[in-house]
């Protein structure tokens, strides 16, 4: 839970589909490789307590577990809704580089993606490695709708909300003593020898 932040403008840009597994405690773990936008095109953490911010820029079906493709709506490129559920806040515990492909087969319980998707972004610019990102989410008493942006678009993954959204009254999604055995699982994978 936040120390001393009451409200917030920072938010970490994520797939619908993803914040929902988040929000319901099905994931604790999103993946990042770096967004074109990005500071110097590689993948930086910028805040570690963040709103989420749901968006559906390149979320598509094909790129997701049989699961969570059923449930993705199509969207036509370069659509955004007029205004943006806020309904979670995070905060990012544990950023763990990954660069072996047996490591990324060892992840595929832990998160929505499907196989091929995450070996593709292993492999895009192959120099960097995928950071994973864990995240002990919570949720807001209730969502705050937003409207979209022009400057919250494009292939980035922070952003500044202009107007504060307020953290009193969150709520974690899973115990605390769930969330860490979920961290330590997860560790264990990754550091585990391939």
């Amino acid at each position: 839970m936040p120390a001393t932040t009451v409200t917030t403008t920072h938010a970490l840009k994520e797939w619908a589909l993803a914040i929902e597994a988040l929000e319901r405690g099905k994931t604790i773990m999103l993946i990042r490789k770096g967004g074109i936008r990005e500071v110097g095109n590689r993948f930086q953490v910028a805040h570690n307590q963040v709103l989420l911010y749901p968006t559906y820029e390149h979320q598509k079906s094909d790129l997701l577990k049989v699961e969570y493709a059923l449930t993705a709506p199509p969207v036509s490129p370069g659509w955004h809704p007029e205004t943006v559920p806020i309904s979670s806040w995070a905060e990012i515990t544990d950023i763990l580089p990954v660069s072996d492909q047996s490591v990324v087969q060892r992840l595929l319980p832990h998160h929505i993606w499907n196989e091929k998707f995450v070996s593709d972004r292993l492999h895009w610019k192959p120099n960097q490695p995928l950071f994973v990102l864990l995240l002990r989410a919570y949720l807001l008493p209730q969502a705050e709708v937003i409207p979209y942006r022009q400057d919250y678009g494009g292939c980035r993954s922070w952003i500044d909300l202009v107007d504060p959204i307020s953290l009193e009254g969150i709520t974690p999604v899973l115990h605390e003593s769930d969330y860490n055995q979920r961290v330590s699982e997860i560790r264990k994978l990754i550091e585990e020898p391939g």
